[in-house]
């Protein structure tokens, strides 16, 4: 796993701009909205993608980054004070509290912007691996409109605010390896249950889960096994995808 990560680290220090890089100000607010942590799932994700299908982690280097970058956008602006006003994430400062406001939205652009333009340097189905991106995209802004208007469809949200970006990985490292259609298929419905038992455990440690807390620990383990049982029969090595389900399942951050 370690190795997957280096992969993930050193890509997005290459496509991300210099902190020195005009105008800083959004260089800076850049790299720092990518490099407060997080446990880079979704690139992770699509880095095991990739060797499921049969290929190599570095097949799809610039899908795991691009995927991340697209995630760190949507969290510059879940962050803002129109939107969650959260001034701390990870431990730090959001974005928007340590470059302001208008900083923070510009470095959320920028961020998805950059996203597409990494995606498109993909080697192999290239077009397709944007495409994905972009369905992720609108899907989370989707998730995220519902999610404000409180509309009370929990799966709805749960499968666009979250797991859209999860199905997305999947599908971009598959793609980035040449998957055909029935390893594509098999490793989005493995993102998408994993997806949803990643929002359960967060609704587990948030407490805030609008089920019981015996419920959503049921729907955790239920939704984590089947997005187990999804990677049978795969060409490649699914034991990183395994493992980070796994993980997963009962996290304490």
């Amino acid at each position: 796993m370690n190795d997957l990560l280096s992969v993930v680290e050193k890509t997005l220090d290459e496509v991300l701009p210099r902190e020195d890089e005009r105008p800083s100000e959004l260089s800076q607010a850049m790299r720092y909205a990518v490099g407060t942590g997080g446990k880079r799932v979704r690139p992770l994700i699509a880095l095991g993608a990739a060797l499921a299908a049969g290929g190599e982690a570095k097949d799809a280097a610039y899908p795991a980054a691009a995927i991340e970058l697209l995630h760190n956008y949507t969290l510059v602006h879940d962050d803002l004070p129109s939107m969650d006003n959260d001034e701390m994430r990870r431990g730090k400062l959001t974005v928007w509290k340590k470059f302001g406001e208008v900083n923070a939205i510009l470095a959320g652009d920028a961020l998805q912007a950059l996203a597409f333009l990494v995606a498109s340097k993909t080697p192999n189905n290239a077009s397709r691996v944007v495409a994905s991106l972009a369905k992720a995209g609108v899907g989370v802004v989707a998730g995220q409109v519902e999610d404000i208007a409180a509309t009370g469809d929990t799966a709805y949200i749960y499968e666009h605010k979250t797991a859209d970006l999860f199905v997305a990985a999947a599908e971009m490292g598959a793609l980035a390896a040449n998957a055909d259609d029935a390893a594509l298929a098999k490793l989005r419905s493995f993102a998408l249950n994993l997806g949803l038992a990643f929002q359960y455990e967060d609704d587990l440690l948030d407490g805030d889960s609008p089920y019981t807390r015996t419920e959503t620990e049921r729907l955790a383990a239920e939704t984590t096994d089947k997005a187990i049982r999804s990677l049978e029969n795969l060409p490649g090595d699914v034991s990183v995808l395994k493992n980070l389900a796994s993980k997963l399942l009962g996290r304490k951050v």
